[in-house]
């Protein structure tokens, strides 16, 4: 493949479609599952047109779902190149729409995907510098170098969780082959695919245990370990970690292998956080969740504990209805303990 000289490199990418009846979810817009399928499309246009590689995804960064977006909607996704290192790029994506009968865009999310670019052997290979060049351009450069610790210490504090049998909390698990529909031009299953099956499983947990259809509202932590393929038994075990007044906050974990043998590995795992919503789409209380076991405590105090690292994120926040449970149920955790 011939090299482009990087300053001719398209540095952003923007995709633009009408959402499908097809994308909308049970709770009657589109599900966050449909739209991290479009962000890592974006994503992996960007990076592709920058490194003139193939690539894979390694990891995707917070991203809170704000307006819903409905059928019919206009959307656009924007993904721009952000920063680089040796083999990765940081890919900065915009999710808005519109209806196109007036034309006011509104933004819906906002999340940064880390792409690392891969030869025709799969190992990681250099991708071109990327400079920033104006104002803004800066400010997501340093956004972005100043989030490398904070996902350091999300990645590390989420790899030591101990998941076993002695949660008592809601928990379900999807198991399914990968099938050939579900595979990229790599010829391993896509991101966004994978994402979207994550977002599955959470909402199913979600409404298992509050009684009612659940959309997510945050997704975070999302770490690519190891690929999947065509014909792989994929396990997607979703658990609920912690409630706030309105949010529940889900651990979700990928596992794959191949279905001739038993042994299964961990290939993506991710926190999100699920909210039923009334007829005016404003979040309800949900029932709050009392840790029993030993293993529910550690759990639970690893969710505030994720929340709280994400609060110091350069643009992060906590979101008003997790900041006040936060608040509220440091009581109830205390009393369980």
């Amino acid at each position: 493949m011939t090299r482009q000289d990087p300053a001719s490199r398209p540095q952003s990418v923007t995709l633009r479609f009408l959402a499908a009846p097809t994308d909308v979810g049970v709770a009657g817009t589109v599900s966050a599952g449909t739209v991290l399928e479009w962000v890592d499309k974006a994503a992996y246009a960007a990076a592709v047109g920058w490194s003139a590689s193939y690539c894979v995804t390694a990891y995707v960064g917070n991203i809170h779902f704000e307006d819903p977006i409905h059928s019919g909607d206009l959307v656009e996704v924007t993904a721009s190149v952000v920063y680089t290192g040796r083999t990765s790029m940081h890919i900065r994506t915009e999710v808005s729409f519109s209806d196109p009968r007036d034309g006011r865009r509104t933004v819906s999310s906002t999340c940064l995907v880390i792409f690392v670019a891969v030869d025709e052997n799969g190992k990681p290979t250099d991708v071109p510098e990327f400079v920033p060049s104006t104002p803004r351009q800066m400010e997501l450069h340093e956004h972005a170098i100043a989030r490398i610790d904070i996902r350091n210490q999300i990645v590390a504090a989420m790899k030591d969780q101990v998941y076993s049998e002695q949660g008592t909390a809601e928990q379900v698990t999807l198991r399914f082959l990968a099938a050939p529909a579900d595979v990229n031009w790599g010829g391993k299953v896509h991101g966004g695919i994978v994402m979207k099956w994550i977002d599955e499983a959470a909402s199913l947990c979600a409404s298992r245990y509050c009684g009612l259809d659940t959309v997510a509202v945050f997704s975070g932590g999302v770490r690519f370990y190891r690929p999947l393929f065509i014909g792989d038994l994929v396990e997607v075990e979703a658990r609920l970690v912690y409630t706030g007044s309105k949010g529940m906050h889900i651990s979700v974990h990928v596992r794959s292998g191949n279905p001739k043998t038993r042994e299964m590995h961990t290939t993506t795992y991710c926190l999100t956080v699920m909210v039923t919503r009334d007829e005016t789409g404003t979040a309800i209380p949900v029932k709050p969740w009392v840790p029993v076991s030993e293993e529910d405590r550690k759990l639970w105090q690893h969710a505030q504990d994720l929340i709280a690292i994400r609060a110091n994120a350069p643009g992060g926040y906590t979101p008003t209805h997790l900041a006040k449970s936060f608040e509220e149920d440091s009581v109830v955790g205390e009393s369980a303990q």
